[in-house]
């Protein structure tokens, strides 16, 4: 019956997930369309961002895809030592022109020199640009006083911290813990952080959730965020 139980919660949990972002990809899908559209009345060149549109939602899609392959091979999971400062880096380079069409900028905050930490490279990677994504879309109606994302990495009691941070005061963890009751279930569940479905974010905590990490609010010196604690390679600690 244990068994039966938790695989009945996966399935529901991805069946959330699964409305969650095709809710998601409405809204870049519309985007498209209108831009598309303007293009052709005012004769304007719209390709680039068509083009930078229709890439994040393709990237919402096989991020969404690595958490569902993720979580099914969960026991054959690679996990390794992982730099968090070339995961970041790699991160803002794919966040990089959709955060300019949003008027976003970009800043990766290396507080310290860290070694590897324990990790799926690929998917902590896609559940950081996942997060990035949604925090993105979503700065601009926060009311932030700058709009810059931080990428950034700390030390916290529990081992090295990755996440993404603003200057916003809106996340909180019991904001986090009701969007999650609310995934699947309500068309802005995460209503004060995303107007939209914030698919992103669900994204990444299924992908984090696959390799027994968990998607926390956290805070970076005064800057309020979403990440994930690691844990330091110890086999290369002791060499």
């Amino acid at each position: 019956m244990g068994q039966v139980t938790q695989t009945n919660t996966a399935t529901i949990l991805s069946q959330q997930l699964l409305l969650s972002v095709t809710e998601q990809l409405k809204v870049p899908l519309l985007q498209i369309a209108r831009q598309a559209e303007l293009s052709q009345l005012n004769a304007q060149d719209a390709s680039e961002i068509i083009q930078t549109t229709a890439e994040s939602a393709l990237r919402l899609i096989d991020n969404y895809v690595l958490g569902v392959r993720l979580s099914l091979e969960s026991e054959q999971l690679a996990i390794e030592p992982v730099s968090v400062s070339s995961v970041l880096y790699d991160t803002g380079q794919q966040l990089d022109k959709a955060a300019r069409q949003y008027g976003i900028d970009l800043e990766l905050n290396i507080a310290g020199r860290f070694g590897p930490v324990m990790a799926n490279k690929d998917g902590l990677q896609a559940a950081l640009v996942s997060l990035g994504t949604s925090l993105i879309e979503a700065l601009p109606a926060m009311g932030g006083q700058q709009l810059t994302l931080h990428l950034a990495t700390h030390r916290c009691r529990y081992g090295i911290v990755a996440g993404l941070y603003a200057d916003v005061e809106k996340m909180s963890g019991e904001v986090l813990r009701q969007g999650r009751r609310l995934q699947g279930k309500a068309r802005q569940p995460l209503a004060q952080l995303s107007h939209g479905s914030a698919a992103g974010i669900f994204v990444a905590d299924a992908i984090l959730q696959a390799m027994d990490l968990e998607l926390k609010v956290s805070r970076h010196h005064r800057l309020y965020g979403l990440g994930t604690v690691l844990q330091p390679s110890r086999q290369l600690q002791l060499v």
